[in-house]
């Protein structure tokens, strides 16, 4: 990432991972200084290849995988060290890693006190 990320601007960093590496890269995003993420679990299909099975005589193929999709909504810590944390934490070097976007947040509002822009987050 070549751009710095300012003090007023929120960024919504987005990776879709691996399900065993969740735990590591948890305590990657605790150490950037990270903490707060939000984990969904999905299935999609990229450079993974499909795999075939049999079930009750009949081939099928899954070409749909597993991932774990993380949310991070930064404004005090860069964007380029929640993406290294979540990379670095990620890498097995296999195909079906995943990948990490980064995204501009246009605003930002707590629920709860009201707060808004940078201080909601």
């Amino acid at each position: 990432m070549s751009d710095t990320q300012s003090n007023d601007e929120i960024k919504l960093v987005m990776a879709y991972i691996r399900p065993d590496k969740l735990s590591d890269v948890k305590q990657g995003l605790a150490a950037a200084g990270a903490p707060s993420l939000t984990v969904t679990n999905v299935s999609g299909r990229g450079s993974q290849p499909a795999k075939k099975g049999q079930w009750r005589g009949e081939e099928y193929t899954v070409d749909l995988h597993q991932k774990v999709k993380i949310e991070c909504v930064v404004a005090d810590t860069p964007a380029e060290d929640v993406v290294d944390a979540i990379a670095d934490a990620a890498h097995t070097g296999e195909k079906g890693d995943g990948k990490v976007f980064v995204l501009p947040v246009e605003s930002a509002r707590q629920i709860r006190t009201g707060k808004t822009g940078p201080d909601a987050v």
